[in-house]
């Protein structure tokens, strides 16, 4: 009989890549996840990961039992699902996936709430970009993810995910305080096409939405400074080293040495919920839904 908790460990390790990033998801130490990885090669004895370089590599054998585990963890699910919607409140664990800014500027709040009014239930956070993110979402590895999109760069969602929309998290241009545009009231794209960027790093729905929108006016932006971080690219400006397009969420107080300077159309990204259909009935993703919608915009704005 094959255990599922070794199982969901094995699983984890296809998922993310390596057993310490297994372990982060799983919320066990990576000596742990290996240990419950040893005891399932003993049970089907057969050899499931391999050394490769400094990372591991799973063997053919290991992902025939990652797709059984996938269907197994599918079932785990419709059944808790049932459980929960028959007690018709919040339970059990849910874990939420969510890009940097959104798990600092909205989930605290939340999280908090949920917390308080839900005591039966247990949450579990995990931050990442929204790429990511909603790949974890489909594979079953978090429930419910809160992602971002931009117009011109929405962000596809794979068979099998619902969502819902949050709100709209406007954007401004931060330029240092002695700058030529900041005592400007506004500003339009071709005002910024021969400007100094400071950017998140490439393959990120921000970067491809700057990159998007400046050659659609026919300039290549020169980005010199590729910053994932919004705090980070706030003291890169304050610095006088360029300028930033950064949204409001998260974003805390300016500095003295940063203005802010609106962008005339506004860029604004779309935040969403996503999560798997088969969950759907899930009061625990319900209420986290609702109460998302309830905190948004953030006080902090």
């Amino acid at each position: 009989m094959l255990d599922l908790a070794r199982l969901r460990a094995l699983h984890a390790v296809h998922t993310h890549g390596s057993v310490g990033a297994a372990a982060t998801a799983l919320g066990y130490t990576p000596s742990a996840v290996s240990q419950q990885i040893t005891k399932l090669e003993r049970e089907t004895r057969t050899t499931l990961l391999e050394r490769q370089g400094r990372g591991v590599a799973l063997t053919d054998a290991a992902q025939l039992l990652v797709a059984t585990a996938q269907q197994l963890l599918s079932i785990v699910e419709e059944a808790e699902v049932a459980l929960e919607e028959q007690r018709g409140r919040p339970a059990g664990r849910l874990t939420v996936a969510a890009f940097p800014t959104a798990a600092r500027g909205l989930l605290p709040g939340v999280l908090a709430r949920l917390t308080a009014e839900h005591p039966s239930l247990d949450l579990r956070l995990v931050e990442q970009d929204p790429h990511r993110s909603v790949e974890l979402v489909a594979r079953g590895v978090v429930d419910l993810a809160v992602a971002h999109d931009w117009d011109i760069a929405p962000l596809p969602a794979p068979e099998g995910l619902e969502r819902a929309a949050i709100g709209e998290d406007p954007c401004d241009v931060l330029v240092p305080a002695g700058h030529a545009l900041a005592t400007r009231p506004g500003i339009v794209r071709d005002d910024l096409l021969d400007a100094r960027w400071i950017c998140q790093p490439p393959g990120t729905v921000c970067h491809d939405w700057l990159l998007r929108t400046l050659r659609s006016s026919g300039a290549e932006p020169e980005v010199a400074y590729h910053v994932a971080e919004y705090q980070t690219q706030l003291a890169l400006v304050a610095a006088g080293l360029g300028i930033a397009l950064v949204p409001r969420l998260g974003r805390g107080p300016l500095p003295d040495e940063v203005t802010a300077v609106p962008l005339d159309p506004t860029p604004v990204r779309g935040l969403f919920a996503l999560w798997r259909t088969g969950a759907s009935r899930r009061p625990a993703i319900t209420e986290t839904v609702r109460v998302l919608r309830e905190h948004w915009p953030p006080r902090s704005w």
